[in-house]
């Protein structure tokens, strides 16, 4: 289960790699880039088959990420995420969050597992933009729904 002492952990980082950032800049997952920018967050893009994101050079593997990063923002396919968690061991990533606002997003069970067993911290689940101040609607509404129901992270 998420812990918001998890998400306000990841958040405070203010280097973050982004796996998975869509070449389309129409794309939610380049919203979500440009808002994190917007609010100063240092990202560093990776997409093996993006050269530059929003004029960020764009990296195709996590341990091409320069200098190192200590948080990961999954926005990939739950099938990628079993990969790159792997990755994010061997680079010594601390916290990683897998991305979700629908569906499966990039949560993964066995990789969720995987990140326990190696002592790294996991969201799973979750979208960035309800735990981010000023976010407007519909995360603003979204947020409030989810408190009301009960399943916004304790």
């Amino acid at each position: 289960m998420t812990k918001l002492a998890d998400i306000e952990h990841f958040l405070g980082k203010k280097r973050l790699a982004v796996v998975g950032v869509s070449h389309n800049p129409k794309d939610f997952t380049r919203s979500l880039f440009r808002e994190l920018r917007k609010r100063g967050y240092d990202l560093a893009p990776v997409n093996p088959a993006v050269s530059e994101i929003n004029g960020i050079e764009c990296v195709a593997r996590l341990s091409d990420v320069r200098p190192p990063v200590e948080a990961v923002l999954l926005l990939t396919s739950p099938q990628v995420t079993g990969k790159v968690v792997s990755e994010c061991a061997q680079a010594g990533v601390e916290i990683v969050w897998m991305y979700r606002a629908s569906g499966a997003g990039a949560v993964n069970p066995e990789a969720v597992r995987f990140c326990q067993s190696k002592g790294i911290r996991v969201i799973a689940g979750e979208c960035p933009f309800m735990f981010l101040p000023d976010t407007g609607f519909p995360h603003s509404l979204h947020r409030f729904f989810k408190k009301a129901m009960g399943s916004y992270p304790r």
